[in-house]
């Protein structure tokens, strides 16, 4: 075979398979390591071109050994009998001219044995031949090559079509489903129909209603003008969509990102769905959300625009405590709804965004934000009807004068101190004031309106003559039950806001004792102990700590240490015994352990003799593990709370703590009675004429802090009184004169004395006499005494309780008949007036001399006063 007959079998072959190369592309011959003819349409082996585009490509070899010279032709012969085929079966074929293939890389047409190469097929013109362009059939773009690069991962636009269509309907399918299964609520929320909640005594008599009480009105009572305000604040679509607005929800999109926004994505009908209806919680979700958007609609085509508009301005929330319209008319202009004009409806309609915000700003004279939405209504109302409200903006650029804000008259006096700690508890057990105000509960709480009052005269009374700067707080509490049962806190409310039986924090002085004495017994050690009578005395980590007055003999016993308030003895019971232990104590009888541990920290044993800070509240509740057998309530002022389904959503607990067991309270009770009972005692003038008493005096050091806290067996009462200086605040002496034996002993029986009256009287338990014998002093050498003998009334020397037989109901001294002074007082009535114009007693009968019940430099000091100035208006819990 020639070399023209090899090369065209080559072109020829190439051509058919679409990629053989054309030597006039390349100039000449191929040139290299042999070029073998029977590999058709192939290029030499080495760096030639690869007609699939893959590069260099190995050259094949014949596995036989080689082939005959006429193999070559007769492949070529059926290659080009398959193509012909193929072109015909396309709708052309050799020399057709009808449409041209597309031009690609491959060779130009190759001319059959009696044609030339570049021309037509035989006998044909000189159009494209088979082969001409990038493939066989290719002049109509069908069977052209896959798309190449990133164009290959995009699916076909049929399929995308198809897709979304499906996805659409099966959206819409679950949307049609769950609309049809949204029921439209018929419950309505409890607040819709709220009178307020009442707040009463223990007796059940009413001590204060709060809370706006709802009042509703049709909508042909409220004016269209005001209706049209809140539809310009609101809603301006109301009347004519269909309880929503998707034109609204993308314009409160837009303002929001755009930081101006005036107007929720909410409509008047879907607000109105969830602050109307239950089960339309206020949570943000978007379950909430689509739930409201469908029970909207479904409102909107059972209900009249009408019946909406009115169930939505009387449930809706102004400000001021006003819910509904005609509230809100009340609370801010003092008039019926029917009787506000076009300028105060859009001033309330203004303020429905954010009523809280908005009161607390014109609170601070802020008035600034309420004229913007004023302005934002008023203009909207000129939109809505230009004919009706266009000159209103021009004619009313400033919003309307309110009138002020009144403070309600239950605050007025003591009831405002009562609400508060009402509110103040309920706060701490999840009820908010918020709540109080709107859900119509039934409040019952501690308090006894008669000894609310008894209190007040007490403390009143007995303090007239002193200075305005001195404070006396005096709490009452059940020790059965734990229930503050009566408090005094201040004069007026109104006047002064802070409440000295609950919040005024002062060192406990020797008040704190008992607990000491308490943590004594319970470890085992007996009332007959004798200690150190006689200062000073060193305590690890403390100052020396003396007496008021050292005991002769240097060493006493634990209850007449207790009698006569002798610092060394309960520094001694502390040391013995442990501050971790009296710290239990007295945290366990409701003190702030907390606060006990920072005074251990500050001032270590001086703990013992009462550096630490207590609250009247804190105190009476306190003694009542004296006077409970051990056991400790925690204080409270909320017996029960009710709704207005008659549910308890509040319980009083009944379950005590066992504190100290109630040996040791037995046996401490005979202390503390020595207290009042002893003709050394520091409490004398506590005593009650009828039934027993126990308690214990405190004052500290300079007299900056004055206490009684005393007990009968159903009613635990402390009186602490401190003195505060006007110009700086800061606490000073109470001055000379008060001392935890007058004026708190005087406040305590005054009161006592009326809480009593007519209640059964009932006696302490008897001694228990538990523990050991614990001498941390010497016991004295008991000298003979004689027996004392009874005077002619059956009365022995110093019994204080025996009358004497004169009339006056009280003893003599050393058996023999006394008489009133000048003054009419008796020797030792340490209550009666002395005669020197202090209306006090004389100086023997108090219960500290130089030192106070904390030693002269061994005490703490005094604690840190609160400030007790008044509060702005409204700054409650």
């Amino acid at each position: 075979m020639s070399w023209n007959q090899s090369q065209a079998q080559t072109q020829v072959q190439g051509r058919a398979q679409g990629m053989g190369p054309d030597p006039r592309d390349f100039g000449r011959a191929p040139q290299g390591a042999g070029y073998d003819p029977r590999e058709t349409g192939r290029m030499p082996q080495g760096a030639g071109y690869d007609p699939q585009g893959a590069g260099p490509r190995r050259r094949d070899t014949d596995p036989g050994g080689g082939r005959r010279p006429e193999a070559a032709f007769e492949d070529t012969q059926a290659m080009l009998a398959a193509q012909a085929r193929s072109e015909r079966s396309a709708g052309s074929g050799p020399g057709d001219t009808g449409g041209r293939g597309r031009r690609g890389r491959g060779t130009r047409g190759a001319a059959g044995p009696q044609g030339r190469a570049g021309s037509g097929g035989p006998g044909g013109p000189a159009g494209r031949g088979p082969g001409d362009g990038d493939g066989p059939g290719d002049d109509d773009g069908h069977d052209r090559p896959g798309r190449q690069g990133w164009k290959r991962f995009l699916p076909n636009w049929k399929i995308v079509v198809a897709s979304f269509t499906v996805l659409a309907a099966g959206v819409f399918g679950m949307i049609a489903v769950a609309y049809a299964n949204t029921p439209v609520p018929k419950v309505t929320q409890d607040s819709v129909d709220d009178q307020g909640s009442v707040i009463y005594y223990s007796d059940k008599s009413v001590l204060a209603r709060l809370g706006v009480k709802r009042t509703i009105v049709t909508i042909d009572k409220i004016p269209r003008h005001v209706q049209d305000a809140v539809i310009a604040a609101e809603n301006r679509s109301f009347r004519e969509d269909n309880g929503i607005d998707f034109k609204g929800m993308a314009r409160s999109l837009l303002s929001t990102v755009s930081g101006e926004q005036v107007q929720g994505a909410s409509t008047i009908t879907q607000q109105m769905a969830r602050n109307y209806y239950g089960g339309l919680s206020q949570e943000r979700s978007i379950q909430r959300k689509i739930k409201e958007i469908f029970v909207a609609v479904k409102l909107d085509k059972e209900l009249s625009k009408d019946t909406i508009l009115a169930q939505y301005l009387n449930t809706i929330y102004f400000g001021r405590g006003a819910y509904g319209i005609q509230a809100a008319a009340q609370a801010f202009f003092n008039k019926n709804v029917g009787e506000l004009t076009p300028q105060m409806g859009a001033y309330l309609a203004g303020r429905i965004q954010n009523p809280d915000a908005f009161d607390q700003a014109e609170k601070a004279k802020n008035l600034a934000p309420t004229q913007e939405r004023y302005d934002y209504v008023i203009k909207g109302m000129a939109q809505l009807d230009p004919g009706k409200y266009g000159p209103l903006p021009a004619k009313f650029p400033t919003a309307p004068k309110r009138i002020a804000l009144r403070t309600k008259d239950y605050y007025q006096g003591i009831k405002g101190y009562m609400i508060t700690e009402i509110l103040r508890e309920l706060e701490k057990r999840g009820i908010s004031q918020e709540d109080v105000e709107q859900r119509g509960y039934k409040i019952y709480s501690t308090f006894d309106k008669k000894l609310m009052l008894a209190a007040k005269k007490a403390v009143e009374e007995n303090t007239s003559g002193l200075s305005s700067e001195i404070h006396t707080g005096l709490a009452a509490v059940d020790p059965r039950n734990g229930r503050v049962v009566a408090f005094y806190g201040g004069p007026s409310f109104t006047k002064r806001e802070w409440n000295d039986a609950f919040m005024s924090e002062k060192q406990a002085a020797s008040a704190f004792k008992p607990y000491v004495l308490a943590a004594w017994l319970e470890e085992g050690n007996s009332l007959n102990s004798y200690l150190s009578g006689k200062g000073p005395i060193k305590a690890p980590g403390t100052k020396d700590i003396k007496n008021s007055h050292d005991v002769p003999g240097g060493s006493v016993n634990t209850i007449r240490a207790t009698a006569e308030s002798i610092n060394t003895a309960f520094v001694q019971m502390g040391m013995e015994v442990g501050l971790d232990k009296v710290i239990q104590i007295a945290a366990g009888a409701g003190l702030s352990e907390q606060k006990l541990k920072e005074t251990q920290a500050r001032h270590a044993f001086a703990l013992t003799i009462g550096s630490g800070p207590v609250t009247p509240v804190q105190q009476a509740g306190g003694y009542s593990i004296f006077a409970n057998e051990g056991k400790h309530y925690e204080n409270h002022v909320v017996i029960e709370v009710t709704d207005r389904d008659k549910t308890k959503v509040i319980k009083e607990s009944v379950q005590p703590t066992q504190v100290i067991s109630p040996d040791s309270a037995a046996d401490a009770i005979v202390a503390l009675q020595q207290v009042v009972k002893d003709p050394r005692g520091t409490g004398r003038a506590a005593a009650l004429p009828d039934r027993p008493v126990a308690g214990k005096t405190g004052t500290n050091d300079e007299n900056k802090e004055a206490w009684f806290v005393g007990f009968t067996p159903q009613l635990s009462t402390a009186v602490g009184m401190y003195r505060q200086d006007k110009k700086t605040n800061g606490e000073i002496s109470l001055g000379a004169d008060i001392q935890g034996a007058t004026y708190p002993t005087r406040v305590w029986h005054a009161f006592m004395a009326e809480a009593m009256k007519g209640k059964e009287v009932l006696q302490f338990p008897p001694r228990a006499n538990v523990g050991a014998d614990k001498n941390l002093a010497p016991k004295p050498v008991p000298t003979p005494t004689p027996t004392p003998e009874p005077d002619d009334q059956g009365c022995l020397p110093g019994d204080i309780t025996c009358d004497s037989g004169d009339g006056t109901g009280f003893p003599d001294e050393d058996g023999q008949p006394t008489t009133p002074d000048d003054q009419g007082c008796l020797p030792g009535d340490i209550t009666c007036d002395s005669g020197d114009g202090t209306g006090l007693p004389d100086g023997d009968g108090g219960d500290i001399g130089d030192g106070g019940d904390i030693g002269s430099g061994g005490g703490a000091p005094p604690a840190v006063a609160p400030d007790p100035r008044h509060r702005s208006s409204g700054q409650r819990p």
